[in-house]
């Protein structure tokens, strides 16, 4: 995997935290929860990511 998209993912996984953050602090269970999704979402593509490298070498 390359730098660029392991930042990408970070980044992603991130961004998904803060909106649980931020649903969490507001009451908002849909936002909450769509930043739990939205890290599970970055943590499956790094997997998938992970798996790829791993078949290429």
């Amino acid at each position: 995997m390359g730098a660029m998209d392991d930042a990408k993912h970070n980044v992603e996984k991130m961004m998904g935290k803060a909106k649980e953050g931020i649903g969490d602090m507001t009451d908002n269970e849909k936002l909450e929860a769509e930043g739990k999704l939205d890290q599970a979402k970055a943590e499956a593509k790094k997997l998938g990511d992970d798996v790829k490298d791993a078949f290429e070498k």
